[in-house]
């Protein structure tokens, strides 16, 4: 029984369906380059930073935001040797697959779901904050009962409570929106992507260019403000919890990943995507949180909006207000389209791992997408947008990311163990160092976050678990061929 569980699926296997692969390779280095930058900058740069900078770092956000950057480039690295040598869609759960067995892999892929799902559903509630603020400023009112969640967080930690609203609407729309582009094609997607985020990283440039001219250094000091005796209240310790927080703002970059069977050539490509995406976002994260924390003191960024915040300030800069609102709905417009794509793809390796149902794994025949999947991720996306807010949405997503890093960051050295003699395109530089660094920093901030976050991944992998013992195991495609 425990051997069945720990089986492992033959890298030959994985190459031959790569062989097979029934789905468009119509990407390029550019485009999974740009499908990274889509779905890392997002609603972090915008929304987190302030917070982060408030209550934990100060200043030293600069800092906060290297650390969870060279936490996610270990884990990259690891990413991308996985990516150049089993080329295949399924990101993390796949590559779990090849080293780790089965079980694992079923619990690495059914918290992916937490990364890719509720990211989409998570970010579609804040580009509906954004839009209602933009429509605003021209005048235009919608009704509170259809741009609110009906529900929202209680006092206590699992308290849901009702409120008068009725439904997110636009959270809805845009959802829908982003599955019919994912429906159609991968080739439309990245030219959509590609668009948005030129939009998103020329607001960025924008804001780095002219705020730079009104820092004040004054604001920089104490860089790292003194620790108030509570552990992750400024200090060293805050720099610390500040990354551990801001860490959402890098999730997106695997995504590159579940698109490898669409990759004209991903031995080559795929690496570059994974690694130049994230070190570009680390860069223009590193130069906004600077210029952010120069333009107001720290202490006044407590605020969702700390960019517009930081605008307001500045009069002379109000001009841009308008942009960064269009940079923001950018942002998170190709946030939701990549973890839109990304989705499907996961469940389709899943499915034709046998671990989930048939259905999971049909391509169109002229799209050449798997469109059951997209449909169902679209629609579970856009119900769960609809009814409820971020306060609940956001929390379950950095756990299930930062253990699916974790895990392909062991992966790559029991694969470097078990199977030295595998062709590497692409190989993790000092891996005992690398993997063991990068899997022992996602574990850290892992443990950083609030207990209840815990118990909620406990609840979620128990019911992945019921899904597997009741299907998936007895579906198993490995099961079935007798190893």
């Amino acid at each position: 029984m425990m051997k069945r569980l720990f089986s492992t699926k033959p890298i030959g296997e994985l190459h031959e369906a790569d062989s097979a692969n029934e789905l468009h390779r119509t990407l390029d280095a550019r485009a999974l380059v740009l499908l990274g930058i889509g779905a890392i900058i997002g609603t972090g740069i915008f929304v987190l930073t302030g917070t982060a900078a408030a209550n934990h770092a100060g200043p030293a956000l600069v800092l906060s935001f290297v650390v969870a950057g060279i936490g996610c480039a270990f884990a990259g690295l690891c990413y991308a040797e996985f990516a150049s040598m089993i080329p295949v869609a399924g990101s993390a759960y796949s590559y779990s697959y090849a080293t780790l067995g089965e079980f694992i892999a079923w619990f690495i892929g059914w918290n992916l779901i937490l990364e890719y799902l509720f990211a989409a559903a998570t970010v579609a509630v804040g580009w509906s904050g954004y839009v209602v603020s933009l429509v605003e400023q021209f005048g235009i009112m919608l009704p509170d009962a259809l741009t609110n969640a009906p529900f929202t967080k209680g006092v206590g930690h699992f308290e849901i409570v009702r409120t008068e609203a009725l439904v997110n609407l636009p959270a809805v729309l845009v959802v829908a929106a982003i599955t019919a582009l994912c429906y159609v094609g991968i080739h439309q997607s990245a030219r959509f992507n590609a668009v948005v985020v030129a939009i998103k990283v020329a607001v960025i440039l924008l804001f780095i260019g002219f705020g730079i001219w009104v820092v004040d250094g004054a604001n920089w000091q104490p860089f790292i403000p003194e620790n108030t005796g509570q552990f992750g209240r400024f200090g060293v310790s805050g720099v610390l919890q500040a990354a551990g927080i801001i860490f959402f703002s890098y999730i997106g970059f695997d995504a590159v990943s579940t698109a490898a069977q669409e990759a004209k050539n991903p031995q080559r490509d795929m690496p570059t995507g994974i690694l130049a995406s994230l070190a570009i976002c680390t860069v223009l994260y590193v130069a906004v949180s600077a210029v952010l924390t120069g333009m107001v003191h720290y202490s006044e960024l407590n605020t969702a909006a700390p960019v517009a915040l930081a605008l307001d300030r500045h009069p002379e800069l109000s001009w841009l207000a308008g942009w960064i609102k269009l940079g923001a709905i950018a942002g998170m417009t190709s946030v939701m389209l990549v973890m839109t794509l990304g989705q499907p793809r996961i469940f389709y390796a899943m499915s034709r791992d046998g671990l989930l149902p048939p259905l999971f794994r049909r391509v169109h025949p002229k799209h050449k997408t798997p469109h059951i999947g997209t449909l169902i991720t679209g629609s579970l996306a856009a119900l769960i947008a609809g009814l409820f807010p971020v306060t609940i949405l956001g929390e379950l997503v950095s756990i299930g990311t930062l253990l699916a890093f974790a895990t392909v960051c062991i992966g790559v050295l029991v694969l470097r163990y078990t199977r030295p003699d595998l062709q590497r395109p692409f190989r993790v530089p000092a891996p005992w160092f690398v993997c063991i660094a990068g899997a022992l920093i996602c574990a850290g901030m892992m443990a950083s976050l609030p207990p209840d976050t815990w118990v909620r991944l406990l609840g979620w992998t128990a019911a992945g678990m019921l899904v597997y013992a009741f299907y998936g195991y007895h579906h198993s495609e490995l099961r079935k061929s007798g190893r």
